[in-house]
């Protein structure tokens, strides 16, 4: 009976270790907690769509859904042979050149009018462990010393697949403008 409590605890104590680690970010406090509050889709504690949008689409119960999720074997889930890609080179485009390349999964870089963006760089993991969510090969051309310095790094949401810490901190000092969400935005003070 020790031994299991023992083990129950020393998996407790861990798991709170692994998601305060800094790639988790932070949740909201101080002026930032206040301008979330006062957002129209603020309510009850928490933000809410202004349109009716249902969390799950089926209508199995959501027990089943994870089951389902977790043990349903998926074909086709990963590309059979590497994605072809042409690696552009970023660091050397004409500032008068617009221009649009996918860098994998939800990144961009782009170009417009001599602004750069970038949006939702996820350059070296697509998950804070290793062995899970793996990006394609192909679909991981680009890493953080290929970008330029950018006017506007875009996060559209804190997926780990959208927001990957790593290559955000290496990123940082090129990076002019962060443009996100309100609750996202605290992640970048952390």
């Amino acid at each position: 009976m020790y031994l299991f409590l023992a083990i129950v605890a020393l998996i407790l104590v861990v798991g709170i270790w692994f998601i305060n680690q800094p790639q988790f970010g932070k949740n909201p406090s101080g002026k930032r907690l206040e301008r979330i509050k006062k957002s129209p889709n603020y309510q009850d504690g928490g933000f809410k769509n202004l349109s009716e949008t249902p969390q799950l689409t089926s209508d199995k119960p959501m027990v089943v859904q994870l089951y389902k999720f977790f043990t349903d074997k998926i074909d086709n889930l990963r590309p059979a042979t590497p994605i072809p890609t042409v690696k552009t080179d970023l660091k050397n485009l004409s500032k008068d050149e617009n221009i649009l390349v996918w860098l994998g999964h939800s990144g961009y870089f782009m170009q417009i009018d001599g602004k750069t963006f970038l949006i939702d760089p996820t350059l070296l993991s697509g998950s804070p462990v290793s062995f899970f969510n793996k990006m394609f090969d192909g679909s991981n051309a680009y890493l953080p010393q290929d970008i330029p310095a950018v006017d506007y790094l875009i996060i559209t949401h804190d997926h780990w697949d959208h927001l990957d810490y790593e290559t955000i901190k290496q990123l940082k000092p090129r990076i002019g403008k962060v443009v996100t969400g309100l609750g996202v935005g605290s992640h970048f003070e952390y």
